[in-house]
């Protein structure tokens, strides 16, 4: 057998192999991310109309651009505040259900901010959160879409907002509590927002966050 047959019989088997293995690793990118996006991965398919290697490629390039983002650690000052915040809010919306539920929207955005997915848009600020937080981020983008509803002075069924503001506090317990991917503690600077790249008991507050307590609809 002469060298040149071997070279081409070698770049043949070597191009079978590459066709044999292809779908087993497409199949293994396309598990890696379902099992991190879980419904994300679904929302995507859907905004692609189907299209998984479009709606792959978008969550791909999420890993890419904020995998690495340095989340920042709370002090357990700011826990304790926020928590407070928090609780004051389901109790106001009792009687100011639209109010409580704007003040929910902001009070997520600046401590999704402190923990350092500051960004431009809230669009940018949800696609940061969903590659750590992808299981709860959508109550988040509810909320949000509710709150800009109420600002606009349109009729929101105090349901629908009920909903929206229990379906926001699971990312709020996510974001409020340590994670194992924090970085050191952080300062606050209240007016500076980092940009992204492209209750109490006895009168003595903890970190624990207050149980969900939400008045009767109306």
């Amino acid at each position: 057998m002469s060298t040149v047959t071997l070279v081409i019989l070698v770049a043949a088997l070597g191009a079978m192999a590459a066709l044999a293995f292809a779908p087993a690793v497409r199949q293994s990118g396309r598990s890696g991310l379902m099992n991190r996006f879980g419904p994300e991965y679904a929302r995507a398919v859907s905004r692609h109309n189907g299209d998984e290697k479009a709606a792959q490629w978008e969550l791909s390039e999420r890993v890419r651009h904020y995998g690495n983002l340095p989340i920042q650690r709370l002090s357990p000052e700011a826990r304790e505040q926020y928590a407070a915040r928090w609780a004051g809010l389901q109790e106001q919306f009792v009687d100011a259900p639209a109010h409580a539920l704007r003040e929910a929207d902001r009070l997520l955005g600046e401590l999704a901010v402190e923990r350092g997915y500051g960004s431009e848009s809230h669009e940018e600020q949800v696609d940061a959160m969903s590659v750590r937080h992808a299981h709860v981020v959508d109550g988040y983008r509810q909320l949000h879409l509710m709150a800009a509803r109420t600002r606009g002075g349109g009729q929101v069924e105090t349901e629908r907002m009920r909903e929206a503001l229990v379906s926001a506090r699971a990312l709020f317990e996510e974001l409020v509590r340590s994670q194992p991917h924090d970085k050191g503690p952080r300062r606050r600077y209240p007016s500076r927002r980092p940009v992204l790249p492209r209750q109490s008991r006895g009168g003595q507050r903890t970190g624990r966050i207050p149980g969900q307590r939400l008045g009767p609809a109306r």
